[in-house]
């Protein structure tokens, strides 16, 4: 019996420690400031030149991105499933797209937020082309939108 304990033991020391996470999505999110409504102009209504992005909460440690460019076009959801400081203004974020429907698929983000503004620095589908780079929107060759948060 005390064979076995030892090499359980042994089995169990030998394993790699499992990956820090860090802070959880909600305190990240909080301490970027995040939660609310983002706009280009927050008094326009959502068009797809003026998207309007509310990150909210809507259980506790649920934390969902939703895009409404306006009534002719679905809204765009995002679930957030980990987030990572990468320096003092920029936060990366794995994401599900779509979660639960058939075009669902993981993205990873990279946003910029700076006094009141956030923009899409990088997105990248799981195994896919790299969609944004450098707050370039590669299919357009143009910049995304820099967002303000809204009162």
């Amino acid at each position: 019996m005390r064979f076995a304990l030892v090499l359980v033991l042994a089995f169990v020391t030998s394993l790699p420690a499992a990956a820090d996470t860090g802070p959880l999505v909600e305190q990240l999110f909080r301490e970027f400031g995040l939660f609310g409504t983002w706009a280009t102009n927050c008094k326009g209504e959502a068009t797809p030149a003026n998207p309007r992005v509310t990150i909210s909460m809507p259980t506790a440690g649920v934390v969902i991105e939703d895009h409404d460019l306006g009534a002719d076009y679905a809204r765009n959801r995002y679930s957030v499933l980990a987030a990572q400081r990468i320096a003092a203004e920029r936060l990366a974020v794995d994401v599900i797209f779509q979660p639960g429907s058939p075009g669902e698929e993981r993205q990873k983000l990279e946003f910029l937020v700076h006094e009141g503004t956030r923009r899409t620095m990088f997105n990248q589908s799981d195994g896919g082309p790299v969609r944004v780079k450098g707050g370039i929107a590669l299919a357009r060759g143009s910049k995304t939108p820099v967002l303000r948060k809204c009162e």
